[in-house]
């Protein structure tokens, strides 16, 4: 090739590679898990004054929303504690440093950040854990009141850590019902839980549940005691979906599973990987059973590896759930804590790996969008991911995907006015927060979403060029009402 052709090539490229970074999705899942667990997202230390614990709490949903981010996924129970008022469990010792201290003056942490992240049009999904009763339990000191206290014929020990026996339908129904209560009593967007069912298996220990298996085995019993923790799983997952939906049927369900449901090696359907512990056969958790039978609404699958790893390849789990979710929403789980200059594997030394597992991911299309673990990454800046996501993907803010069990409003079109430079609309009934789109003076219909926001009125960015503006009213299933006029703003 010659120079010259050369030279044009790579300005094709160029040329592309811009209109790319320009071209993000208008609809994608932007989430980032919040963990509260151990103090490692939020507050940052037990003990902070609920002026700090607010402070620190604005801070990170403001960097959040500027990175393009439209949903948080905060950590609400994450040892069969709470970060909310709760009439069952004793409030959360990563608040205060001890377990059951009310805030004081009283404050409902999940009631606040609903609040703030509303307040900037995004979503909060409240992330819950179903088995893990208590923390580190040698060193823990539990409330009086607290559920393994009251009944700690409920309870098996194992490692580190206290957990619900899932083979007892007494377990199921209490945690269905602390779901339920949430669901009737907060304005959450979803349920959400993580990859905690079973736990991880310890090299050598097995789970003590032998005598719940005898007791409770059933047609299992003696010798399928792995189908029978499955089942217990699945029972869960059933009741738990089923409880959300009589209280609100249009609340969405979600579960971030480990990233490898089976390996090839033993299933067929399963993924070319070499998964050391799997979702089916080591934490019994049944994803595609799930997702087949409407239990949940949408996946996210945690592909906490980098593309062209060769036991576990980004690239290869991100395909085989694409074509595994069922038609429902498939989110990709980053790890975005993997993020280190120090790292022994190149691949995460700098944040283009997670720059370029988000664009795999819309190109595969059947993905819609990723979350990240954890929150403190992004507070920390690792390797500059903040500035990586608003200038490489997420330039344009998105909304979230439609919610399919949510009946449309069919919302009014705003009426838009600009006065010196401020476009201003009437609020629209139903309305939960407006998108302002931005077009070039070429074509209205060349537009694209500019900001989304629940102010009714938005101040007009500097610009030469002549803009048309216009406006969408939007409801709680993420549905839009017909475009307002347009106005026009520059020369």
């Amino acid at each position: 090739m010659s120079k010259k052709g050369f030279i044009g090539l790579l300005l094709v490229f160029i040329a592309f590679g811009a209109m790319a970074k320009k071209n993000s999705p208008k609809r994608e899942m932007r989430a980032v898990w919040v963990a509260t667990v151990d103090n490692i997202d939020w507050p940052s230390k037990a003990g902070l004054s609920v002026d700090e614990q607010k402070k620190e709490m604005i801070t990170l949903l403001d960097q959040h929303k500027k990175n393009g981010m439209n949903t948080i996924v905060f950590q609400i129970r994450p040892a069969t504690d709470a970060f909310y008022q709760s009439p069952y469990e004793p409030w959360s010792q990563w608040l205060s440093g001890e377990q059951g201290i009310v805030p004081d003056p009283f404050y409902d942490p999940l009631q606040f950040a609903i609040k703030e992240c509303h307040k900037r049009a995004m979503e909060l999904h409240a992330w819950m854990n179903p088995y893990r009763a208590v923390f580190l339990y040698e060193k823990a000191k539990t409330d009086p009141e607290h559920i393994t206290n009251l009944h700690p014929e409920w309870f098996l020990t194992y490692g580190k850590h206290k957990y619900f026996n899932p083979g007892l339908k007494e377990t199921r129904d209490y945690v269905s019902k602390i779901v339920g209560d949430v669901v009737r009593r907060y304005d959450v967007d979803a349920i959400h839980f993580d990859d905690y069912f079973y736990p991880y298996k310890i090299a050598g220990k097995p789970f003590p549940d032998s005598l719940s298996f005898a007791q409770n085995g059933g047609k299992f019993y003696p010798n399928q005691i792995d189908d029978w923790r499955r089942d217990n799983v699945n029972c869960v997952i059933k009741q738990i979906n089923d409880t959300i939906k009589s209280i609100k049927p249009w609340m969405p369900f979600g579960i971030s599973p480990f990233g490898v449901w089976r390996n090839k090696d033993v299933d067929k359907s399963g993924l070319r990987t070499k998964a050391g512990q799997t979702n089916y056969d080591d934490l019994y958790a049944d994803v595609l059973l799930w997702l087949k039978n409407d239990w949940i609404d949408y996946v996210t699958p945690q592909i906490y590896w980098h593309i062209g790893k060769k036991a576990a390849d980004y690239r290869i789990i991100a395909k085989w759930w694409r074509k595994n979710s069922c038609g429902k929403p498939c989110y990709v789980g980053h790890g975005a804590y993997r993020l280190d200059f120090a790292s022994k594997n190149k691949a995460w030394q700098s944040a283009d790996q997670i720059i370029r597992q988000i664009k795999l991911n819309r190109r595969l299309k059947g993905l819609n969008g990723s979350m990240f673990f954890c929150s403190k990454n992004f507070t920390e800046n690792r390797l500059g991911i903040n500035e990586a996501l608003q200038t490489e993907v997420y330039c344009s803010p998105a909304l979230n995907l439609k919610n399919s069990n949510y009946q449309e409003a069919g919302l009014k079109a705003p009426e838009l006015q600009l006065k010196e430079d401020v476009l201003t609309w009437d609020a629209v009934d139903g309305a939960i927060y407006y998108v302002v789109y931005q077009s070039s003076g070429k074509s209205i219909k060349n537009n694209r979403v500019f900001c989304i926001t629940t102010s009714l009125e938005f101040e007009m960015p500097k610009q030469g060029d002549r803009m048309f503006y216009s406006v969408k009213s939007v409801d709680r299933g993420h549905f839009e009402s017909v475009a307002s006029n347009w106005v026009k703003a520059g020369k």
